[in-house]
């Protein structure tokens, strides 16, 4: 019994099929038969029903299975072990960034680099999506690390976080709108379009969810994926935006001047990581240098939170 034959049995039960498997493990699927027929002879038991459509698990395949995921995993827990003990580090490194985040201070880019530079053999992909998005591959698997906000519905205890920054949520309204103080409470918020960054996004769940508490429909007239660009917007009275506080200035270059929101609202952009899935060794490195990056970030507009 080999190594390659127990991940050529996962890899099958994990596709239901030969052919997908096949191509997944980039083999010829007459040789992943005979591998896997191998396997069954080696253990004098059948492991896999076969059908046209699709490949079952018999009872014999059933118990072995857990069995095979844990000698895989196993063997790349003594892999990484090695490679930590000599320093040699390799892999890729798969990593999760909400559009925006390195506008402010943290070069996110430089960080990468710098990571690169000293282990010039592990491969890195950097992937923009919205905090829901990264939350759900984080949970599968699909990332190793992200940088990410909080709606404040995330309870998976599998997902640890760091946080970054903590910013409240405000409305940017056109600077000359008439009918507005310092301060609009949420039901008169809602009476208004509003323009807000999209599902999935930060700012958005925190918002909803807030409204929805108290009994409250959102009118949403404009989406985009960016808090400058809503707040154009919104100077040009075509809503009122739900953005991170800007400074005075700021705003009022983008044509907007910054109303506090009662009740208060808040998110949390975090460092984050999935607790359940061992991080490998290049990626454990990778997460250290940016929490050390990220603990000196201060980034007074924190535009990137709302993602």
């Amino acid at each position: 019994m080999e190594l390659r034959q127990l991940r050529y049995f996962v890899t099958v039960v994990d596709e239901a099929n030969f052919t997908r498997a096949a191509a997944r493990l980039h083999l010829a699927q007459p040789g992943l038969s005979a591998q896997i027929k191998q396997l069954e002879k080696e253990l004098g038991q059948p492991l896999l029903i076969r059908s046209t459509r699709s490949v079952t698990l018999t009872p014999v395949g059933e118990a072995v299975l857990p069995l095979a995921r844990a000698a895989l995993a196993a063997a790349e827990r003594i892999t990484h072990t090695a490679d930590e003990f000599t320093g040699l580090l390799r892999g890729h490194v798969r990593v999760g960034l909400i559009a925006g985040a390195a506008d402010g201070e943290l070069d996110i880019a430089k960080e990468l680099s710098a990571f690169h530079q000293d282990h010039p053999q592990i491969g890195i992909s950097l992937t923009e999506d919205t905090s829901e998005a990264m939350y759900a591959a984080l949970r599968r698997g699909a990332l190793d690390i992200a940088l990410m906000s909080l709606s404040g519905d995330e309870l998976d205890p599998a997902i640890g976080t760091e946080t970054v920054l903590t910013t409240r949520l405000v409305a940017a309204v056109a600077v000359h709108a008439p009918g507005f103080g310092d301060r609009i409470g949420l039901a008169e918020l809602c009476e208004h379009p509003l323009i807000c960054l999209p599902p999935g996004t930060g700012i958005r769940g925190r918002f909803e969810n807030t409204c929805h508490a108290a009994g409250l429909t959102p009118n949403f007239a404009f989406e985009a994926g960016a808090p400058p660009l809503l707040m154009r917007l919104a100077g040009y009275r075509l809503g009122i935006a739900i953005v991170p506080p800007l400074p005075a200035a700021d705003a009022a270059a983008l044509g907007v001047r910054i109303l506090e929101i009662d009740p208060q609202m808040s998110g949390r952009l975090v460092l984050a990581w999935n607790t359940e899935r061992p991080l490998s060794p290049p990626a454990k490195v990778l997460l250290g240098q940016l929490r050390i990056a990220l603990a000196n970030w201060k980034d007074p507009a924190a535009t990137a939170i709302g993602q």
